[in-house]
């Protein structure tokens, strides 16, 4: 069960970090390349605002953007800017989702996303927590995926992991992190590859993060993942 409540108070917290950090940069460091290919790190925080309204949009009914073209568009529109206007952004945005979320709703009520994809609404703080913790790691100001919170790291391992449950491209895996946490992947049929490591290493091969070269798989080949 979902606890938006409680995901809400850990997406303001997880804000809070992310200005935090991000304020002691420079207009210069913002344009610098981060670790995302082909964005800079004002790209990355221009994601960030303009994903928080088009939560806002989910939240009350209206479609997440506009379309996938005006999506890319407001990004590189707004990713020049100067720090300050990047962080007045963020902030005010996540704002704007907090106020919308603290509206009495049907949290148990379905939404629509992107590219066809729905969810419990009960899930979008969830949503939005994983955007602004992966996208902090992202900017690669110092905020590593050992530094995210132990709790929300095994939850996002869980979610990737059910991500990839039953993808055609994924074969069986077991997954297994060596503080704790077991997860099942891919295909339901046939021996599963074992897949083992720190739960940082496990969840930075499942987001895309990491290459998964600290990752033991008993000397099989490690299954490679199709993108997110």
């Amino acid at each position: 069960m979902n606890d938006h409540v409680r995901d809400l108070a850990s997406v303001r917290e997880a804000t809070d970090r992310l200005l935090a950090a991000t304020g002691k940069l420079d207009n210069a460091d913002v344009t610098q390349p981060s670790r995302l290919p082909g964005w800079t790190r004002g790209h990355v925080l221009a994601h960030l605002a303009r994903n928080a309204d088009a939560l806002v949009n989910v939240l009350e009914g209206r479609p997440m953007y506009e379309s996938a073209e005006a999506r890319e568009a407001d990004i590189e529109r707004d990713a020049a800017r100067p720090l300050a206007a990047q962080q007045e952004d963020v902030r005010d945005s996540a704002a704007r989702f907090d106020a919308t979320a603290a509206v009495p709703a049907d949290w148990s009520r379905t939404v629509a996303l992107r590219n066809g994809v729905t969810d419990s609404a009960s899930r979008l703080p969830f949503r939005r927590l994983v955007e602004v913790e992966l996208h902090h790691v992202d900017l690669g100001i110092g905020y590593e995926l050992e530094d995210l919170p132990e709790e929300f790291t095994g939850r996002e391992i869980a979610f990737l992991a059910d991500r990839f449950a039953g993808h055609p491209d994924v074969p069986a895996i077991a997954l297994a992190a060596t503080g704790g946490g077991q997860w099942r992947t891919g295909s339901a049929e046939g021996d599963p590859v074992h897949v083992t490591g720190g739960a940082p290493d496990l969840l930075g091969w499942l987001a895309g993060r990491r290459d998964g070269a600290a990752l033991d798989t008993a000397g099989a080949p490690l299954p490679a993942l199709p993108p997110l």
